[in-house]
């Protein structure tokens, strides 16, 4: 069983940055992908961005490509999301999960091991 958990949420103005961390314990976390995931206010949860295993494969959903980075350092057993140029619309609950699927997983469904999440609150 894989443990994970997200830090780095707060209150930042628009444009500002923020860089999020999960970390994960247990299980075997080189082996699976690591999805960011968000939740809005009265919104379902969305797929924000994910990596492979190694790194090599990123994926971004088109409202934050250009502007998040997603990147891994297995020996830490931590991933991260830089988050740039932030909007109000980014406001959200950010949350980590590892999947098994094979390929760019983006649905929900396809993680099974989920942080609490991180609160970011973007003001304009």
């Amino acid at each position: 069983q894989v443990m994970v958990a997200e830090s780095g949420g707060g209150v930042v103005q628009a444009g500002d940055s923020l860089r999020l961390s999960c970390i994960a314990a247990g299980g075997t976390f080189s082996t699976e992908w690591v999805g960011w995931f968000r939740q809005r206010p009265g919104k379902e949860r969305e797929f924000v961005s994910s990596i492979s295993l190694l790194g090599g494969n990123l994926d971004y959903a088109e409202r934050v490509k250009g502007r998040f980075t997603v990147s891994r350092d297995n020996a830490k057993t931590t991933v991260y999301l830089q988050m740039l140029n932030l909007k109000p619309e980014d406001t959200a609950v950010y949350y980590c999960a590892t999947s098994r699927v094979a390929s760019y997983p983006r649905a929900p469904n396809m993680y099974v091991y989920w942080g609490q999440g991180t609160q970011v609150t973007v003001s304009s």
